[in-house]
């Protein structure tokens, strides 16, 4: 029952972190959308995607951790600090006003796009985590490689 459900907690934490890094592929690409012309509509679906979905799942990887890892404090943290780094990402916008922004504050708000490639990087650890606890790996199997030649050092 327990390995059951634990299991349970492992797959929706796997699947949820994964949809988080390719998200965030969505994201680059509606933003650089609007950039370049696209309209209003690429932004608004930026923040929608952003805003309510990543953050979100951002929020259950971590709230399934518990149960995904139960007591394996340094990884629940490590999904905590996931969450945390994608709140940071979020506050790093400006506001939304037609006021322009200093140059100096633009460089503060262009650490939004750093900041979404770390939250891409630390949700792809997480995933990868979920992936080899759940078994998904393929592992080497003795005598599949046999007539591969080894590289000499």
């Amino acid at each position: 029952m327990v390995v059951a459900m634990r299991r349970t907690f492992l797959w929706i934490n796997f699947v949820l972190s994964s949809l988080i890094v390719l998200l965030i592929f969505v994201q680059a690409y509606l933003i650089a959308s609007y950039t370049i012309g696209a309209g209003e509509g690429a932004l608004d679906a930026h923040g929608i995607v952003g805003g309510l979905f990543i953050h979100g799942f951002e929020l259950l990887v971590f709230l399934t951790a518990f149960g995904a890892w139960p007591k394996q404090w340094r990884w629940i943290g490590f999904t905590f600090m996931l969450f945390v780094v994608g709140t940071v990402q979020i506050f790093l916008l400006p506001e939304d006003s037609d006021e322009v922004v200093s140059k100096s504050a633009a460089y503060v708000h262009g650490l939004h796009g750093l900041f979404a490639l770390i939250v891409l990087v630390l949700a792809a650890i997480v995933a990868h985590r979920g992936m080899r606890d759940l078994g998904l790996r393929r592992g080497r199997h003795d005598g599949v490689d046999v007539d591969m030649p080894r590289s000499q050092p």
